[in-house]
């Protein structure tokens, strides 16, 4: 495994870092990367941004507001969380949260954290996560990444997000606050971040040398054009949002699935999914499909079926997707 160290904050540099590191190194080893954000909400790839931030909180603290090529949820980080990522080949699209974690979850053991693998995409401590994670497969390879909530202002994680309510109810939880921890307060001594990041490479590479892989100036170009053309746009961050007249949004084994439509005379004019559910396909392909058909359960059925439906979003039937078409 190839160790590429990456000093930047800037959450935009960073997420195009990720990016090009998948899509354009051609490493024979898998490789990792280490890597830290100034206070920023990173929001999942099929998710609704103006819903998932607390926009007065965002603008008066600054935040960076920044979306991620993984699905799942919004997260809040800040200089006390670090961010992991494995890059690895793979011909395998099934996704595979255990098997990136599981490393994780071995080296904090080894400096005294007792954590666990926890629902759909969890690291735990004593049942308050601390780490949430994330899949992307591209080209033949998979990249996994989690935050790792060291001595994050959990204050901020909290009120930065806007969380729907039934999230709570499916966690079993009250609030944000209740049900995450810092790493720091279950380590049996005080740690920096730098000590943490030290240890953490260590065990990662199982006391072996920490061969690090070093960007060319090219690169870091390329890099900083992705950046520009792409992480620091509104369209790419927030998106278009057509003035639907139907919404209606559940959680499923997979996760929230929200479906928005704006329908005339009967109808289907936009179709839009969002949610914190996992998928590597492009949904705007489905989108497509359901835009002019009829408004009706029997022609939206020839469209939502079995099997592709689960291609897109995992673990849900077509059935429970087509009852989010109608009232």
């Amino acid at each position: 495994m190839l160790y590429i160290p990456n000093n930047s904050h800037d959450p935009h540099f960073n997420l195009a870092f990720e990016e090009y590191v998948l899509k354009n190194l051609a490493l024979a080893e898998p490789c990792l990367l280490l890597w830290q954000n100034e206070p920023t909400v990173v929001v999942g790839r099929f998710q609704n941004t103006q819903e998932e931030i607390n926009q007065e909180f965002i603008k008066q603290h600054q935040v960076h507001v920044v979306r991620r090529i993984t699905g799942g949820g919004a997260v809040y980080h800040d200089l006390g969380n670090l961010n992991f990522t494995f890059i690895k080949k793979g011909r395998e699209r099934v996704l595979d949260f255990h098997k990136f974690t599981e490393p994780v979850v071995k080296a904090l053991a080894a400096m005294g954290v007792s954590a666990e693998y926890s629902g759909r995409n969890d690291l735990t401590i004593k049942g308050k996560k601390f780490s949430g994670n994330s899949q992307y497969h591209c080209r033949g390879k998979t990249m996994h990444h989690g935050t790792l909530l060291l001595a994050a202002n959990l204050d901020h994680v909290e009120q930065a997000l806007s969380v729907s309510s039934d999230k709570f109810q499916s966690k079993g939880v009250k609030s944000v606050r209740s049900r995450v921890t810092n790493i720091s307060e279950h380590l049996p001594s005080p740690i920096t971040m730098e000590e943490f990041k030290a240890l953490l490479l260590k065990h990662l590479f199982q006391g072996q040398a920490v061969r690090e892989y070093s960007l060319t100036e090219r690169d870091l170009a390329q890099i900083n054009r992705l950046r520009a053309e792409k992480y620091l746009t509104w369209s790419w961050n927030y998106g278009h949002s057509p003035a639907f007249n139907f919404k209606k949004r559940k959680r499923f084994l997979c996760g929230e699935i929200e479906v928005c439509l704006h329908i005339e005379a009967g109808i289907i004019k936009e179709c839009k999914f969002y949610g914190d559910f996992f998928s590597n396909e492009n949904l705007a392909d489905l989108e497509q499909k359901i835009v002019g058909l009829k408004y009706t359960e029997d022609v939206l059925a020839t469209i939502i079926k079995r099997g592709e439906i689960e291609r897109y979003f995992g673990k849900v039937s077509s059935e429970e997707v087509l009852s989010l078409f109608f009232p």
